[in-house]
């Protein structure tokens, strides 16, 4: 093989490898249905997880909102300002997405009961989970994410 090619076959496997490492802009989820990955927004802070997506008119189709929490707890939310329908993804410490909510109606004050012992939530367009097949039991990875005893932990460099 020439020193060429072999370059060309180094930068595929970099780049290959590149693409498999978690990225804060991105959570990927894996499941029954394949993989899919969405861009995302983190909202770590209480003020980020207070304020969402409210008062936004759209967003990008493959997009969404991923809330960490500190440690795992009770997570309820609403849709009070929000102007667009939302598929509401909670998630266990090891990444597991334990229950989804779809459709949650915009400008609605009705609390969402997304349960207990909940890491993380992830918001997504309306409709998605149906169309795309997501499922309980499907997990995310998210560099943001806790490492030690996930699911599908980030791969490291």
């Amino acid at each position: 093989m020439t020193t060429t090619a072999k370059a060309s076959v180094a930068l595929i496997l970099l780049t290959m490898t590149a693409d498999a490492a978690c990225r804060p802009e991105r959570a990927e989820l894996r499941g029954d249905f394949g993989t899919v990955r969405f861009s995302v927004e983190v909202a770590d802070e209480p003020h980020e997880r207070a304020k969402g997506l409210m008062n936004r008119p759209s967003m990008p189709r493959m997009a969404g909102m991923l809330f960490i929490y500190e440690r795992p707890q009770r997570a309820r939310f609403w849709m009070e300002n929000t102007l667009i329908p939302l598929d509401m993804l909670f998630l266990d410490s090891q990444g597991r997405v334990v229950y989804i909510h779809e459709n949650a109606i915009p400008l609605d004050r009705t609390h969402i009961e997304g349960g207990d012992e909940i890491l993380a939530v992830l918001e997504i367009n309306g409709g998605l989970s149906e169309m795309l097949n997501l499922q309980t039991g499907a997990v995310l990875r998210h560099p943001q994410m806790p490492q030690e005893g996930a699911l599908w932990p980030c791969e490291t460099q």
